[in-house]
């Protein structure tokens, strides 16, 4: 029984061998390994499962989606198999599902036959390793090596193998000429709950494989080259095989690749922007995979490093880039500490000896340990992306976008990023908001100076807000509010010379940079908003004081009210009465000095002489251009000399508007001065016509026209000065005492004139 036994085993053994060479092309000598992987599959025996119930696989299949969160998978499942059912052209459905099933179960079954522990793994490299013998796992030894085990270093070996990623050779100092332990990465999964020595059919194929490494052993020590953890490196690439590399050697390049240096296996690819291993080092997918990521690092480093190598040599960059580069380099401090921690282990390893497998540095470990430094890497790479041609507040909003990430971790990396990115801001902030100063040589504030606008338009020209520059974290009216703070203390220093220093100075001055960090996070404290509002308040409550008190703003006002807008009724009557000869005459023989003394004559005559002395002496006389057949009429005109401060409000434009409204009035007040001399003489010659009574009808009738054309003309400066001057000049005035700042009251300003004029025009 044994005889026939031996003899079908070595013909099966034969015609199998020449069935590997047909298929292979492999010669003789070189198709052990196949042979021997190819007997064990075929004397693998897989039972089929208990539960042959078609009912119990389609519920466990479902159960098993439910349990992974995947309901609507199971529901249409349920549909497909229902359809299946209906259909009829399977017999075996319970067997189609069960091998659905075996197929999706990531985690294997030994007991059923069906794990990945032939179908999940690939042939075995034919200079790499030798097949799996079953029972060294189990009891450790060889049959017919006269009982001589393996030795612990060997074991140990083996059973680590998995934790060094699978790429490692395999240590031995057994000399047996017995089959070479491979890599338990490469071993199959299946579990030998015992090693069955009686000759059954079931294990017919192992043993086959046994018998064929034990009868051609010597054919079989020639391809097969068995790897040791040292820096040799077996290379055999005539024969189209590849090599191993010893894990060692790959963490080293690893290391290398951590600080942007190409290594002998690890080189740089330009076209893929990355590192890459060597196409010809045999290492598996999965282990290859895992060196790409670490050396992800590497990659990240030199683009994190080159931005701020390039960017802290640019001069141009300002002070925020340059903090940007500073944040950048002090995390990379961080990262030359682990990249020196990495080399020290190395090297101490090397030193004393140790190996992977007593503790030494692998592949796995060092992905845990460059974990957090690979996130960190990434993060701020994403940051240089963001950032790059950006510079100033524009860059602080890029940072700033990030603070809205979910990880704390994140977010972390990003606030001390950004506390240090907004110092400089900070720092020019405070000194513009409390002394009116700012050093911006590179326009990175978000508040712009124009050095060429003269002092006349200072608060309407030379400073103004950079859009582009105003952080996100700090809103538009904040940023308005900061920019007339600044622009309010220039005001007073340059145009009101007026230096009183601002409230809070000295206590605002000795704050900590720290500081600054409440300006991003406005959302749990307020520090900042309390700082900027009682610095604008502060400033622009001084500023109007000395624009009211000192310059006497509403004075000049009401001025303006009285004389431009004829508003002082015995001053403008009796300047006609004594103008009334002069401008009769051609506007060409008119002569300024003699309108000017008229005009001193009729201060003098009426209540305007009570008015302050510096109002009177602005008061003047005007003359347009003149045109041909003008009159003295058609020119004249009377003007108001502004200069300083008040300036700002009564702008040139605003001046025009001014004299465009008293040229209407003054023509309007001329009808009325003109009607009321007719009116007069019409009296006069009543009486002096009575006796003729045939003209009786015709004075009546220009009686009643006369009287007709003196009420259009009343009802017109009713409506002007009463329905129109009166109702703008209220709301100017309580918009003027209500002002928080001098924008204010300009804007109320620019509203009364504009609506005076146009209801003026229209009605």
């Amino acid at each position: 029984m044994t005889s026939r036994v031996s003899n079908d085993a070595g013909a099966s053994t034969a015609l199998l061998k020449k069935l590997c060479c047909k298929v292979t092309g492999f010669p003789d000598e070189s198709i052990l390994p196949i042979l021997q992987n190819s007997l064990r599959i075929i004397g693998s025996s897989y039972a089929s499962p208990d539960e042959s119930d078609e009912f119990q696989v389609a519920e466990k299949i479902k159960r098993r989606l439910v349990r992974k969160g995947k309901e609507k998978d199971a529901a249409i499942f349920s549909e497909l198999h229902r359809k299946l059912q209906a259909q009829g052209v399977l017999k075996n459905r319970w067997a189609v599902l069960y091998l659905l099933m075996s197929l999706s179960d990531s985690t294997g079954r030994s007991r059923s036959g069906l794990s990945s522990s032939i179908f999940g793994r690939g042939l075995p490299s034919t200079a790499m390793s030798t097949p799996f013998n079953p029972a060294l796992q189990r009891v450790g030894q060889v049959p017919g090596s006269n009982n001589t085990p393996f030795s612990n270093t060997t074991l140990q070996s083996v059973n680590n193998s998995s934790g060094s990623s699978g790429i490692s050779s395999i240590r031995s100092d057994n000399t047996s000429n017995e089959p070479t332990p491979v890599p338990q990465s490469f071993m199959p999964s299946t579990t030998f709950s015992s090693v069955d020595l009686d000759r059954s059919n079931k294990n017919l194929g192992p043993r086959l494989a046994w018998t064929v490494n034990r009868s051609n052993k010597e054919a079989a020590s020639g391809p097969v080259r068995s790897t040791k953890p040292d820096s040799n490196i077996v290379l055999n690439r005539g024969d189209k095989t590849s090599f191993e590399l010893p894990e060692a050697e790959l963490i080293k390049d690893l290391v290398y690749s951590f600080q942007g240096i190409e290594g002998k296996w690890i080189k740089f690819d330009p076209t893929k922007e990355g590192y890459r291993i060597d196409s010809q080092v045999g290492i598996p997918k999965a282990i290859r995979q895992l060196a790409s990521k670490l050396a992800e690092c590497g990659w990240l480093y030199t683009k994190v490093k080159n931005y701020v190598e390039t960017k802290s040599a640019d001069r141009t960059f300002g002070l925020i880039g340059q903090s940007f580069c500073a944040a950048l380099h002090q995390e990379l401090t961080e990262y030359y500490r682990l990249v020196a921690v990495l080399e020290g282990q190395l090297q101490e390893e090397q030193d004393q000896g140790i190996s992977m497998e007593y503790g030494g540095m692998t592949l796995r470990r060092l992905i845990v340990w460059t974990f957090d430094p690979l996130l960190r890497l990434k993060s701020l790479a994403a940051l240089v992306d963001v950032c790059k041609g950006k510079k100033g507040g524009a860059l602080a909003s890029s940072l700033y976008s990030y603070m809205q990430h979910g990880d704390p971790y994140i977010k972390s990396l990003i606030k001390h990023t950004l506390s240090m990115v907004s110092q400089p801001i900070y720092v020019t902030l405070i000194r513009w908001i409390y002394d009116g100063e700012m050093e911006d040589t590179h326009d990175e504030f978000f508040v712009a100076a124009d050095p060429t606008v003269k002092n006349d338009r200072l608060w309407h020209d030379k400073y103004s807000l950079r859009k582009s520059m105003i952080p996100n974290f700090i809103t538009p009216e904040q940023a308005n509010r900061i920019l007339l703070s600044g622009k309010s203390i220039n005001y007073l220093r340059q145009v009101c010379q007026d230096r009183t220093p601002t409230k809070g100075r000295e206590a605002a001055m000795k704050m900590d940079m720290t500081q600054a960090t409440t300006m991003f996070q406005q959302d749990t404290t307020n520090e900042f908003q309390q700082m900027i509002e009682a610095v604008y308040k502060e400033t622009s409550r001084h500023l109007l004081d000395v624009l009211h008190n000192k310059y006497k703003f509403v004075d000049h006002l009401k001025a303006m009210r009285r004389y431009l807008l004829l508003g002082q009724g015995d001053f403008i009557r009796h300047l006609m009465d004594l103008l009334e000869e002069d401008l009769a005459k051609p506007a060409s023989n008119l002569y300024l000095h003699n309108l000017t003394g008229i005009l001193e004559t009729a201060i003098r005559a009426t209540n305007a002489q009570f008015d302050d002395s510096d109002i009177l002496k602005r008061l003047d006389v005007r003359l347009l251009e003149v045109s041909p057949g003008d009159t003295g009429w058609d020119v004249f005109s009377l003007d108001y000399h502004v200069d300083g401060p008040i300036r700002t409000v009564f702008t040139p434009e605003c001046m025009i508007m001014y004299l465009r409204v008293f040229n209407f009035l003054w023509r309007a007040k001329r009808m009325e001065y003109i009607l009321a001399i007719i009116w007069k003489n019409q009296i006069s010659n009543a009486k002096k016509l009575r006796p003729i009574p045939e003209l009786s009808s015709i004075l009546h009738q220009c009686h009643v026209l006369a009287s007709e054309m003196v009420h259009f003309i009343q009802q017109v400066q009713y409506y002007i000065n009463f329905e129109v001057l009166e109702c703008s000049w209220d709301e100017l005035v309580t918009k003027v005492k209500e002002a928080e700042d001098l924008d204010y009251i300009i804007a109320a300003h620019q509203v009364f004139l504009d609506s005076y004029y146009i209801k003026m025009s229209t009605g």
